[in-house]
């Protein structure tokens, strides 16, 4: 959520910033701005997309070499010009780009008025920068130090940088529960949300933790201490990202490029872990605390959105392969609970970002109480990353789209690998169910290229249900969660109601919204309640709705029934949940493009969620 860019050295800013707010627009905003300081500062604000600002600012004076840029996802105040970042000091000497949420700054906004500071906007942000201001010129300190100070008396999540009209050669940095990466160039840095903006013009990157202040200067000199005013020794880190994966290689858009990848994002995760000849799973945060992921009395998973759909298939595989509890829990819930958490549990967590604030919070939670925390995530050096005892990366590279398509088949690979590898060593399943489930693991990325082959086919059908209000999804078993899933990310890009259920569940309710207008979406493809499936489509028919059957290759007699069929190839049930989204995500799509929807960026929604 919201985006940070930043830029000192001998270089033009104004072109880094821009470039880099649109590397960031994935991430979900509504307002857009800059600063820049040649002789003075200058600010340019504008609701709307970056194409906006870039407009309004097009014929000004852009020269300067330091700047700061932002995409701003509106929390506190309406999306306008006046609430857009940055914000300026009282005295207009600071200005500020701010990502997160500053709890108390109603209180701290109060006792400001009453000092005789007056407020343009509604946001938290000003308010923090006129708090540092306030501290800065009564005490006369440097502006890292005012930062420092103020920060201590601040409750909540932030990430900021800062610039003062009276030293146009540094920038001041901090972050706390909200990413910020620094960039290391020849005498200049850049700073920003995440790498994205940064991978064109430098490999080093510093992750700043949390509670750590950095300063950067034009002369290349850098120093980044704690909130405690203690040095810190910063870890350098190459990164592992290339200009390509940022641009749609000629997709109209990035999701369906992403939709695309996944018979080489499957692999990518696979690849070193899974091998066929010797045969083995091997994943190294799982060896590392082998015997406590063996020995663990139960498996909680954490997580958000289409994460938390992802743990649920997990709860099937491990309790079927490895034969322990699992308990799938909204993190945003869990963290507010008083959960009963032992030394015996296991919390994973789910996250594509790894920056997900309720997650984090969740795992701080679990990690209090003793429990070992493993992370699934994808964005290498992130939080989740670095708080968890051990973990493993689904290696899907950036996913640019809003709606997660390759990273959640990523997290479902992983979590497979993990539940086969850990069920062999326990000895819950037999050696030829785990050579059985191996074999098709590793043929998933084929499968998937076939299905991806009946792409017209769900386009016709697509076409057919576009105008639809409504959308119901049912599954069974491995499945269930990709009935939430397919329905989840219909209304993300379409906009269209959709619901997603147990097939059995229908009867208990939904089957009072069925008529002629209802497009019911089964996924079918169960061996083990395929009978059961057969039933609840001739339920729907009965009602005349409009049935839409995903099925495995073959079958005939549920083709018969539904109106439009789309054929997946055979597989293990456990695996079928990474073939059968396959289509849902494709029918969404295309969906979303017939009705003129943004589908990269949908309305009100940010990739990464790094605030409650």
């Amino acid at each position: 959520m919201c985006g940070i860019v930043a830029y000192v050295g001998p270089k033009e800013a104004c072109p880094i910033l821009l470039n880099g707010l649109k590397r960031l627009e994935y991430r979900g905003y509504d307002s857009a701005g800059v600063a820049l300081m040649n002789g003075e500062l200058q600010t340019f604000k504008k609701k709307g997309k970056v194409a906006q600002l870039q407009t309004l600012i097009e014929h000004v004076d852009q020269s300067s070499t330091i700047g700061l840029g932002h995409t701003r996802w509106a929390t506190h105040g309406a999306p306008n010009d006046t609430n857009a970042h940055p914000h300026r000091s009282g005295n207009g000497r600071l200005v500020m780009v701010h990502n997160g949420i500053i709890e108390n700054y109603s209180s701290l906004r109060k006792a400001l008025e009453r000092d005789g500071h007056t407020f343009k906007s509604d946001t938290d942000t000003e308010v923090l920068v006129h708090l540092i201001e306030e501290i800065q010129t009564h005490d006369d300190l440097p502006l890292e130090e005012a930062v420092r100070i103020a920060l201590s008396r601040v409750v909540g999540a932030y990430a900021i940088v800062l610039m003062d009209a009276q030293n146009p050669d540094q920038l001041v940095a901090a972050r706390k529960a909200s990413p910020l990466v620094i960039g290391i160039g020849e005498n200049e840095y850049f700073l920003a949300s995440d790498a994205t903006p940064l991978v064109e013009y430098t490999k080093k990157v510093i992750y700043l933790k949390d509670e750590e202040i950095a300063v950067v200067n034009r002369n290349g000199d850098m120093e980044i201490k704690t909130l405690t005013n203690e040095i810190q020794t910063p870890y350098v880190q190459e990164l592992d990202m290339k200009i390509e994966m940022l641009e749609k290689d000629g997709y109209d858009y990035f999701m369906h490029k992403e939709i695309h990848q996944q018979t080489e994002t499957i692999a990518d995760c696979m690849r070193g872990r899974l091998r066929l000849d010797e045969p083995y799973i091997r994943l190294g945060g799982v060896e590392e605390y082998e015997k406590r992921l063996l020995d663990a009395q139960r498996i909680i998973i954490a997580a958000c959105g289409t994460s938390w759909h992802a743990g649920l298939i997990a709860e099937y595989l491990f309790e079927e392969l490895v034969r322990v509890p699992v308990e799938v829990e909204y993190a945003s819930e869990f963290r507010y609970r008083n959960p009963i958490l032992t030394e015996d549990d296991v919390v994973i967590a789910l996250s594509q970002s790894g920056e997900t604030a309720d997650t984090l919070a969740a795992l701080e939670m679990a990690k209090q109480k003793g429990a070992l925390i493993y992370g699934i995530v994808n964005v290498v050096g992130s939080s989740i990353a670095r708080l968890t005892d051990a973990g493993s990366y689904i290696h899907a590279g950036p996913e640019i789209g809003v709606a997660s398509t390759k990273a959640f088949t990523g997290q479902v690979t992983l979590l497979t690998m993990m539940a086969i590898s850990l069920g062999r060593k326990k000895g819950t399943i037999s050696n030829s169910t785990f050579h059985r489930l191996l074999n098709e693991l590793h043929n998933i990325p084929v499968k998937v290229a076939k299905v991806l082959e009946y792409e017209e086919q769900i386009k016709y059908i697509a076409g057919e249900i576009k105008d639809r209000q409504h959308a119901l999804y049912l599954g069974r078993g491995y499945n269930f969660p990709i009935a939430l899933e397919g329905a989840l990310k219909l209304k993300e890009i379409s906009y269209i109601h959709a619901e997603g259920y147990p097939a059995a569940e229908m009867k208990h309710g939904p089957i009072a919204l069925i008529d002629e207008e209802m497009p019911v979406i089964v996924i079918a493809t169960n061996k083990s309640a395929y009978e059961k499936i057969v039933s609840n489509i001739q339920e729907v028919k009965a009602r005349k709705g409009l049935v839409i059957a995903v099925v495995t290759e073959g079958d005939t007699a549920i083709s018969q029934m539904a109106d439009y069929t789309i054929e997946i190839p055979d597989t293990e049930e456990p695996l079928t949940p990474l073939l059968s989204v396959i289509p849902l995500q494709l029918l969404s799509y295309h969906i979303a493009v017939m009705r003129d929807c943004d589908v990269d960026q949908p309305r009100n929604l940010a990739k990464s969620v790094t605030v409650e």
